[in-house]
């Protein structure tokens, strides 16, 4: 069904499903003991597997205060194009709307759990020397130099919505721009670079945040073919 749902209800729906999703996701990552040992835990398999690069990079663009502050507009204005995709897809794109949206409300829900499970303290407050550069730089001034009473890492959400942005244009435009459709996946590559030199992720997080939209797009999609498969057929 191409047909896209009302805009009033649609957007009641993703108002109250925000909202819930902001008041549970306010509830998780507050065990600091755990999420501290988690954030020991991955660092060892970095280690391990000798992809620890937020150490490094984090000091780099600490180094260099223009892009340092280009870096925190990213981090702190990409919902704008959370926003943008999702309308402009509403609006231009009715033939794939609905799966855009189920993936977008999938990765809300499946990731709740995975906070509650494994907090994770981020590497600014659990890598000895990272620069809080959100902190420093922050236009809005809602980052502090002291440690929030919520906090998770894994997976980073930054680079999850940032692939959900990437993953709807593609689907919406490979069928008639396939290049252009190609270049939206440089938004969550560039999103992914941010979160990790402004330490506020590891790099098994973005790895995270891939199976994420993987998982998603399959509950979407099966949820989809059972939604279809439920409809009452049209009689000609």
């Amino acid at each position: 069904m191409n047909r896209r749902p009302r805009a009033l209800v649609e957007g009641l729906f993703l108002l109250v499903w925000f909202v819930l999703f902001a008041r549970l996701d306010a509830v998780v990552g507050t065990d600091f003991a755990a999420a501290d040992a988690n954030a020991l835990a991955l660092q060892s398999v970095e280690q391990a597997a000798h992809v620890d690069v937020e150490r490094s990079v984090n000091g780099w663009l600490a180094g260099r205060p223009v892009l340092a502050h280009l870096a925190v507009y990213l981090y702190r204005l990409y919902y704008v194009a959370v926003a943008g995709v999702l309308l402009w897809v509403f609006l231009r794109r009715a033939e794939v709307y609905r799966h855009v949206r189920r993936t977008m409300v999938a990765m809300m829900a499946l990731v709740l759990p995975v906070y509650w499970a494994v907090p994770m303290t981020p590497p600014r407050f659990a890598l000895p020397g990272a620069v809080d550069v959100v902190a420093r730089y922050d236009f809005l001034g809602l980052e502090s130099w002291t440690r929030p009473t919520h906090q998770t890492a894994m997976p980073s959400m930054h680079v999850g919505w940032s692939l959900w942005c990437a993953y709807a244009v593609w689907t919406a435009l490979r069928g008639t721009h396939p290049r252009l459709a190609w270049v939206a996946w440089a938004f969550p590559l560039l999103m992914a670079a941010d979160v990790l030199a402004t330490a506020n992720h590891y790099v098994l997080d973005i790895a995270g945040s891939v199976a994420l939209l993987a998982v998603a797009v399959l509950a979407a999609t099966l949820g989809g073919r059972l939604l279809a498969g439920r409809r009452p057929r049209r009689t000609t």
